[in-house]
């Protein structure tokens, strides 16, 4: 599964490179793509474990950018 996300308040392009690295070690992701111009997180997961994997890059993102909110609709 690929969804797209609105990342809120990322601050500097190395900070985005950090968490898409990061959220690529993340077992079960298959893809994963941080725009620090567009602001927007693209994550293409495994289906069966998407919510799952998601809250973890959640938690990835907050350790390297405190401030920063991938929003979840």
């Amino acid at each position: 599964m690929k969804k797209t996300f609105e990342l809120d308040e990322l601050d500097c392009a190395n900070c985005g490179a950090k968490m898409e690295n990061a959220i690529k070690k993340i077992e079960g992701v298959n893809d994963c793509s941080v725009s620090f111009l567009t602001q927007k997180l693209t994550l293409d997961a495994d289906d069966a474990r998407f919510d799952e994997i998601l809250k973890q890059a959640v938690k990835v993102c907050r350790k390297i950018e405190p401030d920063c909110e991938i929003i979840v609709k």
